[in-house]
């Protein structure tokens, strides 16, 4: 599938792969996701890779990360006891996919320890489902409020626990990498689509956790000043 080149200034996406996306869409969809992503569109392997390793995507990996940790930040400041980085997440708005949303949230909080994704109200960021031709992908509008949305056709090709793992992934600070191996969660579709993994391995593990630990400590900072 195709994946959105954007205006940082705008909207920053990331998606999850490379191929385009084929099936057929359930019926009924839920609530319309905000709006997606803007700008030009990659056409092919060679942008793809040349996206991945952008300054530009760096940028939006960074943006998403540090508007679902302040958002966290904030709560935390109101409730500063609270030992446990918690990001809590929305799947109102992804009914088809709350299956793999769960299964998603299990794999990352088995996978690192200093920060858990839990459901519930008051989110930092929420899951939408629904029909586009670049398929899955993560985005923030860089004022805080991040989103999620997961492409019916994508999820038909690709393993679809694999998919919302990889743009989970996104909000808890990983990049792309499309040219890695299927053992790397955040290579996405890159590898084709037999890789079913959904766990991310142990170079993903451990900046996950640097990030929430330094990172997340940096962004309060930067909060509180």
């Amino acid at each position: 599938m195709k994946h959105p080149r954007t205006v940082m200034s705008a909207v920053v996406g990331l998606g999850f792969g490379l191929a385009a996306a084929l099936g057929t869409a359930p019926a009924i969809a839920a609530s319309p996701a905000p709006a997606a992503p803007v700008g030009q569109v990659a056409q092919n392997g060679a942008d793809y890779a040349a996206y991945a390793g952008s300054a530009e995507n760096a940028a939006g990996n960074k943006a998403f990360f540090e508007a679902v940790a302040k958002s966290v930040a904030k709560k935390r400041a109101a409730n500063p006891g609270l030992k446990a980085v918690t990001v809590v997440y929305s799947a109102a708005n992804a009914p088809s996919f709350r299956s793999q949303i769960s299964s998603s949230a299990q794999i990352w909080n088995s996978s690192v320890s200093n920060v858990r994704l839990q459901e519930g109200a008051n989110a930092d960021f929420t899951y939408y489902e629904g029909n586009d031709s670049r398929g899955s992908y993560a985005s923030t509008d860089g004022h805080g409020n991040g989103y999620i949305f997961l492409d019916y056709a994508q999820n038909q090709q690709y393993n679809s626990t694999r998919v919302t793992a990889h743009e989970t992934g996104h909000v808890l600070g990983l990049p792309d990498h499309y040219s890695g191996p299927c053992s790397e969660l955040m290579s996405g579709g890159g590898p084709g689509t037999s890789c079913t993994n959904p766990y991310p391995n142990a170079s993903e593990k451990s900046q996950v956790n640097y990030l929430w630990q330094f990172g997340f400590a940096a962004t309060v900072l930067k909060n509180a000043s």
